[in-house]
């Protein structure tokens, strides 16, 4: 393994808009590369620019909690951060991998997120965040905290394979039921589910049931991607290795897309499967608005849950304009409550965006919408 220790320009990094999935505008990332190694990992591909052997090989952001302090600190900004949570973590390395326990800049994060009075989001597949708990308790108290795991099933041997870095299913279970015992809300992201391996009924099912089991407040779910090159050659290597008959299957999903994303029919299918699952255990497949209700401007609470209509209907195979309305919305510079007699006159919202609209400006959540929810 190769510490490499750098120095970053910038530590926050700020999205077009809030994410529906994490209700989240800031991303940091304090590592690059990641030593937990999961075979399926997309950090692994070209187009994040990660060097070295990925998996072995991690650079250290050393001067980010300087870099953060000055970027979070309101009186240092033209213009304030957005309301919404701040996501500890990104995309080439999980804040809590093994590096953590030396450098502890997620830990000293977390204490400045917490001096700023800001909320917070966390995804991890690591159960060192136990170390943290007493910040992310006070930052739960004050404003609010959400700690997340990731998992591609609950199967012990399967991770074992494919997350080696990783503790096991179990001791992560273990780690989402310390926090919730705390009243700290918590969730699943079943992602990537993997193609033919955890993606069936019967290994989705034994998944969200442990879900239930310890009272997880979410599951967000997403299937697999793989981008030619690095990614995909990595994990085919893993796969004949020890699933060598699935060769075949994979070239039939997996075509020649940018994205790396399966064809259609097959994310079709494991979506429908997911989405009947997760109604018989009545899991909200999306972060429920009571989450963020009081964190989220207006006008982006109102987005974020036309977005999430959108896609719990997309769930049950049905149309709908609602994100079309959410992206007309996120275009306004004016409050919609300002603007109650004129909904219509926004793109995309007819009678029915228009009702569900007052009720959240109104109430903080539609009743259409918690229906929906969890089935």
């Amino acid at each position: 393994m190769v510490v490499k220790e750098i120095k970053a320009k910038s530590i926050l990094r700020k999205h077009k808009r809030i994410d529906s999935w994490f209700i989240s505008q800031y991303g940091m990332n304090f590592y690059r590369g990641c030593k937990h190694n999961c075979v399926y990992c997309d950090g692994r591909s070209e187009g994040y620019y990660v060097e070295g052997e990925f998996g072995e090989d991690v650079w250290v952001k050393v001067n980010a909690i300087e870099l953060l302090r000055k970027e979070l600190d309101p009186r240092r900004k033209r213009t304030p951060l957005k309301p919404c949570f701040i996501m500890l973590g990104g995309g080439v390395g999980d804040s809590y991998q093994p590096i953590e326990e030396k450098y502890k800049l997620s830990r000293k994060a977390l204490q400045l997120l917490h001096n700023f009075n800001l909320p917070v989001s966390i995804l991890t597949k690591s159960t060192l965040i136990e170390r943290d708990i007493d910040i992310i308790k006070k930052i739960n108290e004050r404003k609010r905290a959400i700690v997340s795991f990731s998992f591609s099933s609950v199967d012990e041997k399967i991770s074992s394979i494919f997350e080696p870095g990783v503790p096991p299913p179990r001791k992560r279970l273990e780690t989402l039921h310390l926090f919730k015992n705390e009243g700290i809300a918590c969730g699943m992201f079943l992602m990537p589910v993997i193609p033919f391996i955890t993606d069936t009924p019967t290994v989705m099912e034994r998944t969200i049931r442990k879900a239930k089991e310890i009272d997880l407040d979410f599951i967000i779910f997403a299937g697999m991607t793989l981008k030619d090159g690095r990614q995909k050659n990595y994990f085919l290597d893993t796969l004949k290795e020890n699933y060598p008959h699935l060769i075949p299957e994979y070239s039939n999903i997996y075509k020649k897309d940018i994205w790396g994303g399966p064809v259609s029919n097959y994310q079709e299918s494991i979506h429908k499967t997911f989405n009947s699952i997760s109604k018989k255990y009545k899991i909200p497949r999306r972060i429920p608005a009571h989450l963020f209700d009081d964190i989220l401007s207006e006008n982006d609470l109102v987005r974020v849950i036309l977005e999430h209509l959108e896609y719990l209907l997309k769930l049950e195979g049905k149309e709908s304009s609602y994100r079309w309305a959410a992206n007309s919305i996120a275009k306004l510079t004016e409050p919609l409550s300002n603007m109650k007699k004129d909904l219509r006159r926004i793109n995309g919202v007819g009678p029915t965006t228009e009702r569900i609209i007052l009720e959240i400006l109104e109430t903080g959540t539609s009743s259409y919408y918690e229906k929906l929810l969890t089935g």
